[in-house]
């Protein structure tokens, strides 16, 4: 479990097929002193398995479903990536409940710059359209954010220079790929509702009139 607060802006040194996998050697800076072989570590929002470790170089493998599902498959020698490592029992959980399981990708659509901070637009891809509201919690590329808009087909995030600085998002333009995991409470909330096991079915108006509300 993860929080969405980034700890360090590594840099991948090399990234080697490992069947259907991948093999990705990333400079982890400080991080990397205080890790051992079997150790999670997210990177860019995915959760990865630390398997080697040499000087400030951690290596991690990424597994078919994690290549399928996130851009580590298309991460190369000299890509940043955001590394985080999991969240402490009884620490302070300065982001949200970040699993590291990515949902799917998404496209940067676009960027507008205020005087404090920037707006990042991303689409919204239909399957999480329910999970995603304004002033929820989203990751995207293991970064905790806001929801800061929601409009059909997209959703935006309010991003302030620390983070901009700190994280890959301030390098990101129009087109770019991230990762985007919607919030864990969301999931469990919708699937209680509209599950089809659930003890009463999906919720409906008539249903909540029926409870009194």
């Amino acid at each position: 479990m993860f929080t969405g607060i980034i700890e360090h802006l590594g840099r991948v040194a090399s990234a080697t097929p490992l069947g259907r996998g991948r093999t990705l050697a990333v400079e982890a800076g400080d991080l990397a002193a205080g890790m051992s072989p079997g150790d999670s570590i997210a990177v860019n929002g995915a959760c990865l398995t630390v398997t080697g470790i040499q000087g400030k170089i951690i290596r991690v493998e990424a597994v078919a479903e994690t290549v399928s599902r996130t851009n580590v498959g298309r991460l190369a020698a000299g890509s940043l990536v955001n590394l985080e490592r999991p969240l402490k029992l009884g620490a302070r959980l300065h982001g949200h409940l970040v699993q590291g399981h990515v949902d799917t990708t998404t496209r940067v659509l676009g960027l507008q710059k205020g005087p404090e901070s920037v707006m990042i637009s991303f689409a919204l891809p239909a399957e999480l359209q329910r999970l995603i509201v304004p002033r929820g919690s989203v990751a995207v590329d293991g970064v905790s954010l806001t929801v800061a808009g929601l409009q059909d087909g997209l959703f935006s995030c309010s991003l302030i220079g620390y983070t901009l600085e700190h994280t890959t998002l301030g390098r990101v333009k129009p087109g770019d790929e991230v990762n985007l995991e919607a919030d864990i409470i969301g999931k469990y909330v919708a699937a209680a509702l509209e599950g089809p096991g659930g003890p009463s079915g999906p919720l409906s108006a008539e249903k909540l009139r029926g409870w009194g509300y």
